[in-house]
């Protein structure tokens, strides 16, 4: 499902602009440090999409739609796109079981940019968590988020 969704080449791509995705970033950061709702473990903003590799500490829901709507409202009003709707209504989601695949699912976040021919390697990329990684090993179950543009 991640590779169906990454290859999308169609629709906006409004997160290639620094200062949108830097509004998507900033309120990653915001929602695991300041309000606690994840652990954050890797992250990626592609041009048209964001997945986030998290260890959940309310119900996904809740944290999505925080962060989708402080997002939204911020990046539609520096597009002049005030009330028009930003996110795809639905993320995919997926529940991470152990190490193993927490560990694959944070290097297919990480190699993300490089796949896509964005970057040479991951920590190339200023849109990535690859260089400021706060989470280290799962400790408990986690969940990788991917949500892209509407």
């Amino acid at each position: 499902m991640d590779r169906l969704l990454d290859q999308a080449d169609t629709g906006p791509f409004y997160l290639r602009q620094p200062e949108i995705a830097e509004i998507v970033i900033g309120a990653i950061h915001y929602n695991a440090v300041t309000l606690g709702h994840y652990a954050w473990h890797a992250y990626v903003v592609m041009p048209n999409h964001v997945h986030l590799l998290i260890t959940p500490a309310v119900p996904i829901p809740r944290l999505m739609k925080s962060l989708k709507g402080i997002t939204a409202k911020r990046a539609n009003v520096i597009l002049g796109l005030t009330g028009s709707r930003f996110w795809q209504e639905e993320s995919y989601d997926h529940l991470i079981r152990n190490e193993q695949e927490f560990r694959t699912t944070r290097s297919y976040i990480e190699e993300n940019p490089v796949r896509a021919g964005l970057a040479l390697n991951a920590a190339e990329l200023p849109l990535s968590g690859a260089n400021a990684r706060p989470g280290g090993r799962l400790r408990t179950m986690g969940s990788a988020l991917h949500s892209g543009l509407f």
